[in-house]
């Protein structure tokens, strides 16, 4: 997704404030990129925490894919395995 499609897709849903630590180090550098590409620390820090959620998540798709060919090689899995 572009950042331009994640924008529009995010200002048009509810927001909340939150409070967080984080080490002054990082909150300067997230400032700096922020002013660098002409957006706002607030945008820049939900578009960070959904592809980091992006990444942690397994789709669905793939463990069904996974299942399923785990199924269709079992008798390869076992030879395999001896």
């Amino acid at each position: 997704m572009t950042y331009q499609a994640l924008s529009s897709k995010l200002y048009h849903m509810s927001t909340i404030k939150i409070s967080s630590k984080v080490e002054e180090a990082v909150w300067e550098e997230l400032k700096v990129a922020a002013k660098e590409s002409h957006q706002n620390v607030s945008g820049m820090l939900t578009e960070a925490i959904s592809d980091y959620l992006q990444r942690r998540r397994i789709r669905p798709v793939v463990i069904n894919h996974l299942l399923d060919s785990m199924d269709e090689n079992e008798e390869l899995g076992q030879l395999l395995a001896k």
